[in-house]
């Protein structure tokens, strides 16, 4: 996904300077950007996720002439940044990675109990994984339940943060799930967080969250 949210982002910034795109303008489809940047249109979907969470862009769904992005501010240096540090995390290592989503999730959790909100997105994340036909859909499920946690915060440059850690989140994931081989733990935790944030909690969606991370990682 880094090489098209790149390539999206270089795109967009071309338009602008080339051909006079605007604020409030829409982009190409997902099936002409995919063939113009030679990637996926799944490839390309998620960069558009990504830049709408950043709110350079606002993705409508349907057809004809107001589905697809519309660009809703220009890319900054701060995206830039968030390319680079998706590009670059192979420089860190694992403890990094999961040391800086702890401290995101715990933040993210007492915002999220606080405001009593995310529990929608995070339920249906559960039960995608209860449904899951082996590690990569459950770890697609469960990327989804932290994105939707650290959303449920409402800081949009913390979202941002985890949308480019889901890269190298995915790969260390994939390696928990085969190494613990049987996911109840893993989804008891997630059950654990949602009840806490479900009830205001916000000492045990923290507690929830440290724990869960620890039995996912526990080197």
């Amino acid at each position: 996904m880094a090489k098209a949210f790149e390539q999206v982002l270089a795109r967009i910034e071309e338009a602008i300077a080339t051909e006079g795109l605007k604020v409030g303008d829409r982009l190409p489809g997902e099936r002409q950007l995919a063939e113009q940047l030679s990637v996926s249109r799944a490839s390309v979907r998620e960069a558009l996720r990504a830049l709408s969470t950043l709110g350079v862009v606002s993705s409508q769904v349907g057809r004809g002439p107001d589905a697809g992005a519309v660009l809703t501010s220009r890319p900054g240096a701060a995206l830039a940044g968030l390319v680079r540090l998706n590009l670059g995390l192979d420089a860190f290592s694992m403890r990094e990675v999961i040391g800086a989503r702890l401290m995101i999730e715990q933040w993210a959790a007492v915002q999220a109990a606080h405001l009593k909100s995310g529990t929608a997105e995070m339920a249906r994340a559960i039960d995608a994984m209860d449904r899951a036909a082996g590690p990569e859909e459950f770890v697609a499920g469960d990327i989804a339940f932290h994105l939707a946690l650290v959303a449920a915060a409402g800081n949009r440059l913390t979202t941002a943060v985890l949308e480019a850690l889901r890269a190298s989140v995915h790969r260390y994931a994939i390696a928990a799930v085969v190494r613990l081989g049987d996911t109840s733990g893993l989804q008891e935790g997630h059950r654990l967080i949602l009840r806490a944030v479900e009830d205001g909690d916000a000492g045990g969606a923290v507690t929830a969250v440290t724990a869960h991370l620890a039995y996912a990682y526990p080197e």
